[in-house]
């Protein structure tokens, strides 16, 4: 009599078959059923069927990701102003206190170093020097380097600021002899260095405009300058002074005298800067004009309002550099 089978002794049979070892085979042959196996018409491991399966799961899946990433990306651009930061004064990492900035600087391998050091009588000795000033000042040269320079500009003084939308010119053609067409006087040994006060959104100067209120820690050729401002100019002269001066008594001995092209600071009628299109920030040429030749100098230039803090280490509303001129 035929022995039938029970359902327990099925299951036996399929689990010991789904366990058993399967066939060895060649490595040779392994290898190439990887690539094709005619058995079961996969490729790779996979059949036509389940590589458009999958093929198509992954389609929509990263689909779908990309349109969420696109959609937050869009959102987000919805929320900023190409023209206004989203975060300013105190709230963004740049602060309230803006730092001193000078040109020429010295060459990109010497990019550490803040000494400005040539030689007044070989032309290609400070034509480095000469040469990144010109680049420097050509924004301001040429109105077509800056976007919409020329279309916005306002003819400003202390008693017209510019209409809203509109900047004020920085006319350095007339700067003499901090100019291109007299290398800057660096050929007579009496170089000129143009200062740059970094731009913060928004930041609005507090001015010393009161020559009875001034701070003690501020230079007296200074103190008597605004003076002398206060004297002979009708309208409130709001300005950001600047001081040049030797750090040490030495360096204040060799420095000789300074002026300062085309006053003594930075005018309060550029501030405050608000990217409007065209916009450059105001410049003073510091005329070194008998320097002692042969010695290191080193000097610190300085910017004056009330809200400018002066720290050294942070370079924060001054600058330090050298002067050295064979």
């Amino acid at each position: 009599m035929q022995h039938q089978h029970t359902e327990a002794e099925d299951a036996i049979d399929a689990f010991q078959k789904y366990y058993a070892r399967p066939p060895v085979i060649a490595k040779k042959k392994a290898l190439k059923n990887l690539f094709w196996n005619p058995t079961d018409k996969s490729v790779f491991g996979r059949t036509a069927e389940s590589w458009t399966k999958i093929g198509i799961f992954y389609t929509v899946f990263y689909g779908v990701l990309a349109a969420l990433v696109a959609i937050c990306m869009w959102a987000f651009f919805q929320t900023l102003d190409p023209r206004r930061p989203k975060w300013t004064l105190e709230s963004s990492l740049i602060g309230t206190n803006p730092g001193l900035g000078f040109r020429p600087q010295p060459p990109e391998e010497n990019i550490e170093s803040t000494l400005i050091w040539y030689k007044g009588t070989e032309y290609e000795n400070y034509k480095h020097w000469t040469d990144s000033l010109t680049e420097f000042l050509g924004v301001y040269k040429t109105p077509g380097m800056t976007a919409g320079k020329g279309q916005n500009i306002f003819n400003c003084n202390y008693n017209q600021l510019p209409p809203l939308g509109q900047v004020c010119d920085v006319d350095i053609k007339s700067w003499e002899p901090c100019t291109h067409e007299n290398n800057y006087s660096y050929h007579k040994s009496s170089p000129c260095v143009f200062l740059k006060l970094n731009k913060i959104f928004g930041w609005i100067p507090e001015f010393y405009n009161n020559s009875k209120d001034l701070p003690s820690n501020m230079p007296n050729n200074l103190k008597e300058y605004i003076a002398d401002m206060e004297k002979t100019q009708k309208e409130k002269m709001n300005t950001i002074w600047v001081s040049c001066e030797g750090e040490n008594p030495s360096d204040q001995e060799y420095i000789g005298p300074v002026d300062y092209i085309p006053i003594r600071g930075f005018p309060g009628y550029y501030y405050p800067y608000l990217n409007s299109e065209g916009y450059l920030s105001p410049l003073v040429a510091v005329h070194f004009q008998r320097p002692k030749r042969g010695i290191i100098i080193n000097i610190e230039c300085k910017a004056w309002a009330r809200n400018i803090i002066h720290d050294r280490k942070d370079r924060i509303g001054s600058v330090h550099f050298e002067l050295l001129i064979d």
